[in-house]
């Protein structure tokens, strides 16, 4: 079976900062694979390396056997491909209608009411906000936005980069429940990056571990939960 997303020996960097080397990933269509390491491994160079900035400086990238190495970033969203930012973002002078409604035009031209309701069903609060300014939502209430902005554009791959990043507990759990809600009712394909390795190998089905660009360990999320090294490097407390 074609993997959605094929990575194979990407390198890619910042003028002389190497980011990454030689990784190689597959996300196969209808999973959830979670990408996890300490600060600074490379794993949002990898998440925007996908989305054709920086460009790789050796390796491909596929999607569905289609090599969208060096293809401008406008074209590979253009595929099918969403990214949900660290940091979110979003548009803080415009409504959350308005930025909801970003994400659909930059990519088509359909009816979006539809993608609203999907939005509104797994994120009720913002049906609720759907009036007031991005910038006056709290951070939870701005990551959910971040991601349905993200949705607006019926992506065949998410990407989602830190979505966890300064929320609390309780509403981190939000986010990862409706995540895993989105995988399991409409089978949409999740890449995600995130510091909370315990929840994220919990949510995925296969995850891959980063150290200084280069992957050094991958197996299923609980295979990867059951490994010493992992929780002592990652998990804390957890395990």
């Amino acid at each position: 079976m074609t993997p959605l997303l094929d990575i194979d020996c990407l390198s890619a960097g910042y003028g002389a900062v190497q980011a990454l080397s030689d990784v190689s990933l597959q996300v196969m269509s209808g999973e959830i694979v979670t990408l996890i390491g300490a600060n600074g491994a490379g794993k949002s160079s990898l998440l925007m390396s996908i989305c054709g900035d920086p460009k790789p400086r050796a390796g491909r990238i596929r999607l569905t056997g289609e090599d969208i190495t060096g293809a401008p970033t406008h074209a590979i969203m253009r595929r099918g491909v969403a990214q949900s930012p660290e940091g979110r973002r979003i548009f803080p002078r415009m409504t959350v209608r308005e930025n909801l409604l970003m994400g659909a035009e930059a990519l088509t031209r359909e009816d979006p009411a539809a993608q609203l309701e999907q939005v509104f069903t797994l994120f009720p609060r913002l049906k609720e906000r759907l009036a007031q300014r991005g910038g006056t939502l709290s951070g939870g209430e701005q990551q959910m936005l971040a991601i349905g902005r993200a949705l607006m554009s019926k992506p065949r791959l998410l990407l989602l980069d830190e979505p966890s990043l300064g929320l609390a507990p309780l509403v981190a759990k939000l986010i990862f429940g409706a995540i895993r809600r989105l995988n399991a009712e409409t089978g949409l394909t999740v890449l995600l990056v995130e510091q909370n390795a315990f929840q994220a190998l919990r949510l995925a089905h296969r995850g891959y571990v980063l150290v200084n660009g280069r992957i050094t360990m991958e197996g299923s999320g609980a295979a990867l939960l059951a490994r010493p090294e992992i929780r002592e490097a990652y998990l804390g407390g957890h395990g």
